[in-house]
């Protein structure tokens, strides 16, 4: 998608909470005027109780809510969802996993005082963190996108990277059950593919790539953070290669220039403030959703596997 440039953050260390959504930026009123910085770390403690305790969505709030996808108009259950929380912007669902959530727009600056979001000011890519999608205090937050993705019902101008962020939860809500692709290499055979809707659409989208890097700006020169808008070649090339680089494993799923990509994102470790990515492509025309077979391949990744069709991608590897 071709834009002007990014939004610029002001300063270093805003643009790191910006582009991580690490840390929540607040201004409390009540104590004093000066802003306080509170991190917002990794979950994988064992799950608590007051985390077990916390409000839950509403029963109709759930993916069984009958809809019908519409080229001219935004699904029932969009609808739905927006008269809650205007925010919401799609919905994404990985098969064997917890992953199965509504998604937000993350609405960027927040200006203390928004009859909305409530008294406190929050930079971009923060409020949802810890709030759920009726505006109440939820730690494991909600899954959203980043601010400056566009995924509307123009596929020309939806961004070529979209990101998402969510906690990765002991108890494997959020993206915590996202864990289980570095941990069991075989589970990638299991759960290819990923469901992302928009307001108007559903999606299928194909796993190339899930690598652990850096969260950090200084000495990386991958700040995937930043990279949602990849309408230059060389650019989208860039991203790829590193994502691929990096790989747990050589999933052997073709990338081009072109492709719409999907980047999950949530945490790994907090002593180097590593990040894990699971990192998709958007099916191309003839490929199906839950079959492997359709899916256009390297031609590396052929060549490798033509003498041994049986073998699965993953052949059974462990990672810690």
């Amino acid at each position: 998608m071709n834009k002007p440039a990014k939004i610029a953050t002001a300063g270093c260390a805003c643009a790191l909470a910006v582009g991580l959504g690490a840390l929540v930026y607040s201004q409390n009123k009540k104590d004093d005027d000066s802003p306080t910085v509170s991190s917002v770390a990794e979950t994988t403690e064992a799950a608590t109780e007051a985390e077990n305790s916390v409000k839950q969505l509403p029963a109709d709030w759930a993916n069984g809510i009958n809809y019908a996808p519409s080229e001219t108009g935004m699904t029932e259950r969009a609808k739905r969802f927006r008269n809650i929380n205007p925010d919401v912007a799609g919905w994404i669902k990985i098969g064997n996993t917890q992953v199965d959530y509504p998604v937000v727009l993350d609405p960027g600056e927040i200006q203390a005082g928004s009859k909305f979001y409530g008294p406190e000011y929050f930079v971009p890519d923060s409020y949802y963190l810890d709030h759920d999608l009726d505006g109440s205090y939820l730690r494991c937050g909600s899954l959203f996108f980043d601010y400056r993705n566009v995924f509307g019902s123009d596929e020309e101008e939806q961004s070529e990277n979209l990101i998402i962020y969510g906690h990765n939860m002991a108890n494997n809500s959020m993206f915590g059950s996202l864990r289980r692709y570095r941990q069991d290499y075989s589970f990638y055979d299991e759960s290819p593919f990923v469901e992302l809707s928009s307001n108007y659409k559903d999606y299928d989208y194909v796993i190339f790539a899930f690598l652990i890097t850096s969260g950090n700006y200084d000495g990386n020169d991958f700040v995937y953070w930043n990279m949602e808008e990849l309408d230059d070649k060389k650019d989208f090339d860039f991203y790829v290669d590193r994502c691929k680089s990096s790989a747990m494993v050589d999933t052997g799923v073709d990338v081009q220039y072109g492709d719409k990509l999907l980047t999950l994102s949530t945490c790994y470790a907090d002593e180097d403030n590593s990040r894990f990515l699971v990192v998709a492509r958007r099916l191309r025309d003839g490929e199906k959703a839950g079959d492997m077979s359709t899916i256009q391949r390297t031609e590396e990744w052929k060549k490798a596997h033509e003498a041994k069709p049986e073998t699965t991608t993953a052949e059974g590897q462990n990672a810690q």
